[in-house]
């Protein structure tokens, strides 16, 4: 079945921010009620469009997949569309050193397989709804994706379940120099 879209965005081969930054920018040439397509080939990019498109009042119609292509759908909202989230609460990538808390790693399993921070928990962006129960709230939770995009509305997601140790780990693994743990 071909759905119907006003206009349609190729991210294809493109990793996290790429497939969210290339679709802020197309968002921003769309008037209110008009349908983007976004064909990604990052699984990540399923829950990563669709937080981002909550955090700014767009409508995530949803996803379909087709020999490993993605096409996400989403409404523009332009007369609900609220500033753009920003987590406030964030800590240098350097401060997580030493401390006490948990590292909470939100990029998907195969990145966090092939390298991740030791003592570092998975659970990718996508899952973190469901997988809540496993995060105890009276502890700080640092989360850490590869650039701080995912993480940042991981916090966000986070805090708005309850949770208040909450810090966003910034710049991301793409910075990290310390050693790598694998699970591979």
């Amino acid at each position: 079945m071909s759905i119907k879209a006003d206009f349609q965005l190729d991210a294809k081969g493109l990793s996290c921010p790429m497939p969210i930054v290339k679709t802020k920018k197309a968002m921003a040439q769309l008037v209110d009620g008009q349908i983007l397509e976004v064909s990604a080939t990052d699984k990540g990019s399923k829950a990563d469009i669709a937080a981002w498109a909550a955090s700014v009042g767009h409508q995530y119609i949803g996803t379909t997949e087709v020999d490993a292509v993605l096409k996400h759908y989403i409404r523009k909202c332009a007369q609900d569309v609220e500033n753009e989230k920003v987590f406030e609460s964030t800590i240098g990538l350097e401060q997580i050193a030493g401390r006490s808390g948990l590292i909470l790693d939100v990029r998907e399993e195969a990145e966090f397989a092939f390298g991740h921070i030791e003592g570092a928990k998975s659970i990718p962006l996508g899952e973190l709804e469901a997988r809540l129960s496993e995060l105890d709230k009276e502890r700080e939770i640092y989360v850490i994706c590869r650039t701080g995009a995912r993480s940042d509305l991981a916090a966000q997601q986070l805090v708005a379940n309850g949770f208040t140790k909450v810090f966003n780990v910034l710049p991301g693994m793409t910075s990290w120099t310390g050693e790598l743990m694998k699970t591979i």
